[in-house]
């Protein structure tokens, strides 16, 4: 489809510490440049949406509820620096959930692209010319299967992942940065190298 290029943002490990299931706020703290990244986005006119896998809701880790006070928590520490996201989607569900509600095999849920798709509908956008950001394989395998380029920050399981899996992986990131930041650099030089 014809559209806008965009940047998604998985959450966990690229603009928050990765504490494993978010249980409560005190825990959420944004990485120290990801507000910055965010802002960059803002500033060049590109949609920037969050995309996440939420599944502790259907392990029962936390109530669904809770996903939407840290996305609040997450949105007033972007503001604060000057930064919004145009939207936010997650996914809360998982196959093995004991919650026959949220035990979905969905096609929201990374690595497949039901999220970036749905994102793609709703904001006009062209997944072809967009990108994914994300610390682990799933969220770069998210980003190629909606056609997006994809990359590899070392924020977050990035690192780990990179060192002790990256030699199985069947496609190499796109791009490899250090964070979020970095990665919308490079996204940016990239543009400009092509002309965008």
């Amino acid at each position: 489809m014809s559209g806008r290029a965009a940047v998604f943002f998985d959450r966990d490990g690229v603009l928050n510490h990765d504490v494993g299931y978010v249980t409560h706020l005190d825990d959420y703290r944004l990485l120290p440049r990801s507000a910055a990244a965010v802002r960059r986005v803002n500033e060049a006119g590109m949609p920037a949406i969050l995309v996440t896998n939420q599944a502790g809701a259907a392990r029962g880790y936390f109530p669904e509820s809770m996903i939407g006070r840290v996305h609040e928590k997450l949105e007033s520490g972007l503001a604060a620096k000057g930064a919004r996201l145009d939207a936010i989607y997650f996914c809360p569900y998982h196959p093995s959930s004991d919650d026959p509600a949220l035990a979905i095999d969905s096609d929201w849920r990374k690595p497949k692209p039901g999220m970036l798709l749905q994102a793609a509908k709703d904001h006009g956008i062209d997944l072809a010319r967009s990108f994914m950001i994300g610390d682990k394989y799933s969220d770069l395998e998210c980003g190629w299967a909606a056609g997006c380029r994809s990359a590899l920050v070392l924020t977050g399981y990035g690192r780990g992942s990179l060192e002790i899996y990256g030699e199985t992986w069947a496609r190499r990131p796109d791009f490899l940065s250090e964070d979020a930041y970095h990665a919308v650099d490079m996204i940016f030089r990239d543009r400009k190298e092509r002309g965008e």
